[in-house]
Parts: C-alpha cells; sequence; structure tokens
C-alpha cells in the first residue's frame, strides 16, 4: 500500500499566489513510486492549478464538493463538475462539522457521490476534547466512521480513504494539545478493528487510514512510524513548501 501525504490548504492563497506556490512544490517534489503526494488548494485555483499538476507528482484534491450531480442548489458545486480536475475530495473535515453543521448524513452522500464519479473521498472522523473527556471517543468514531460509509458497497471500500483527525489535536483549536503516538495508535487500531468487524478483513486490507491533526517536520517521522498509519493529512505545514517536502523525504525514509 502507498503511502499517502495529503496537503490541506483550507482558505488560504489567491488564485494568483495559489498557482506562484504550486509551481515551488512542483520544483521541490520528486516522484516517488510508493508515496502518493496530494494538495487540496482552495475551489477557486483547482482549475489553473489542473493545467499547472505533474500527476506524477502530486495529485489534486477538492475541500469540499455537494452530493447532487447537478440542480437548482445556488453556490453549490458538485463531485460531478470536478471530476475532470481532481482525483480526491476531503470530506467531512472537523472544520465542515463543528462550524458549518455538516452533519453525518451529509457524509455519507458526500461520500456516495465521490465514489459515484470516480474520485476518492478522503474521509475525516474525530472526536471533540470534551467528547474525549467524557469517554466518548469510541461512540463518536464508530458512528461517524460506519455511518459514512454505509451508502456505498462493500467492494468499493479500496476506493476511500479514512483520515483520523482529533479535533483537540488541530493546530487552529483553541487548547488545542499535541496528539501522542499511543494516543493515536489506539484509535487506529479501533478504526481497523470497527472495519474489520463491518467488512471482513480482505475488504479492508487495501483501505489506507492517515491521521492528521498538528503534523509539523519534527512528529512526522514519528507519526509515520505508527503501526496501521499510512500516510498524513497536513493543514499549517502544507503551506511552505520546505516543510512540505520535508515530510515527503521523511515518509519516503519511514518507509525504505
Amino acid at each position: 500500500m502507498k503511502t499517502y501525504i495529503v496537503g490541506n490548504w483550507k482558505m488560504n492563497f489567491t488564485v494568483g499566489e495559489s498557482s506562484l506556490y504550486f509551481h515551488k512544490l512542483l520544483q521541490r517534489v520528486k516522484s516517488y513510486r510508493d508515496i502518493e503526494v496530494v494538495v487540496a488548494p482552495s475551489l477557486v485555483a483547482l482549475q489553473p492549478l489542473s493545467l499547472q499538476v505533474d500527476r506524477h507528482k502530486i495529485k489534486l484534491a477538492a475541500q469540499n464538493a455537494y452530493f447532487q450531480d447537478f440542480g437548482a442548489y445556488t453556490g453549490e458545486v458538485s463531485v460531478s463538475q470536478i471530476r475532470s480536475l481532481v482525483d480526491y475530495c476531503i470530506i467531512g473535515h472537523s472544520e465542515r462539522r463543528h462550524i458549518l453543521g455538516e452533519t453525518n448524513k451529509d457524509v455519507r452522500k458526500k461520500v456516495a457521490a465521490a465514489v459515484r464519479n470516480g474520485i476518492t473521498p478522503i474521509i475525516c472522523i474525530g472526536e471533540t476534547a470534551e467528547e474525549r473527556k467524557n469517554g466518548e471517543t469510541t461512540d463518536v468514531i464508530r458512528d461517524q466512521l460506519l455511518s459514512s460509509l454505509s451508502e456505498i458497497a462493500a467492494e468499493d471500500l479500496s476506493k476511500v480513504i479514512i483520515a483520523y483527525e482529533p479535533v483537540w489535536a488541530i493546530s487552529t483549536t483553541k487548547s488545542a494539545k499535541m496528539a501522542t503516538p499511543d494516543d493515536i495508535k489506539e484509535v487506529l487500531d479501533l478504526i481497523h478493528k470497527l472495519l474489520t468487524k463491518t467488512y471482513g478483513e480482505k475488504t479492508v486490507a487495501d483501505t489506507p487510514v492517515l491521521y492528521g491533526g498538528s503534523v509539523k517536520v519534527s512528529n512526522a517521522e514519528a507519526y509515520l512510524s505508527i503501526p496501521g498509519c499510512d500516510g498524513l493529512l497536513i493543514g499549517g505545514a502544507s503551506l511552505i513548501a520546505p516543510e512540505f517536502s520535508d515530510i515527503i523525504e521523511i515518509a519516503k525514509q519511514v518507509r525504505a
């Protein structure tokens, strides 16, 4: 299985800045057969970046999309409209869940739309600090994980990526706390256990599980060395070309 290094640019960079930064990344990033590098710029930058992209080095992802393929949905952009631009789509990011009110129902419909349109969904799941404090981590992870997959067939499980993204460990969260490898391993084990129990070991063998939450050059190796961690979903560090490219090189070293 490949190691995935995914950079989420969130609502940063203008279209021009995105193009210049992407050009820098393409110069720095090397092509590795066993490392899949993905970046998710803002929606307005996707089309121009799709003309610059070298898919041997970097693939593009959307940060979000609507689940209906077409219709009277003012202001929305469907998965089917972006399928010629991207290979991946981030779905259910904690900021969409907790700031923009996205529900488990919304997430599962978007996951089904992505798979239907041949785009790999990167499904984000994770508990808040309060949920963790109250011992609700297992329930939250189970509900978010299994709900997000409930509208796709078991044979399509290999077409999705799961990203564990504890809300309490995201750097933009107030009083964020750094997740330890033991913290992460506990939940990654839970995710693998839930998937195996529901779909069977053979079915889930090709389903990558990533970690995302305050990933930096300084902790990337420790996170990538966790058994069952197939890559990283990176926020702030993906906006700094030397840091992002260094994390890719770390991933290559860990994989070697």
